[in-house]
């Protein structure tokens, strides 16, 4: 495993507990893939440090239960931009 990987893996862990992030935030802020903030948190992380491991696995649980409560509220707001959008269009607004 490269001294790299290992030093990103801390560094996104690092983040997300201070941050309170969510994968897909954590992914966005360091520019890599979903994919690779999870391989890097319970594969390289779980070796190099098993304390930080513990904090960020706790995170991830708790992210992964409230993440039907995520979905629920973006699709409410998609639809009332939906709403919003079509009133404005049948009112002739701009």
């Amino acid at each position: 495993m490269s001294e790299h990987y290992e030093d990103r893996s801390e560094r996104l862990a690092q983040y997300m507990i201070e941050e309170s992030a969510t994968v897909r935030s954590a992914a966005a802020h360091f520019g890599i893939s979903k994919s690779t903030v999870h391989k890097d948190l319970t594969t390289a992380l779980k070796h190099r440090n098993r304390a930080l491991y513990a904090a960020v696995k706790e995170l991830l649980e708790q992210n992964k239960a409230q993440r039907h409560f995520r979905g629920g509220e973006a699709t409410r707001l998609k639809y009332l931009e939906q709403k919003e959008k079509q009133k404005t269009a049948d009112t002739g607004e701009r």
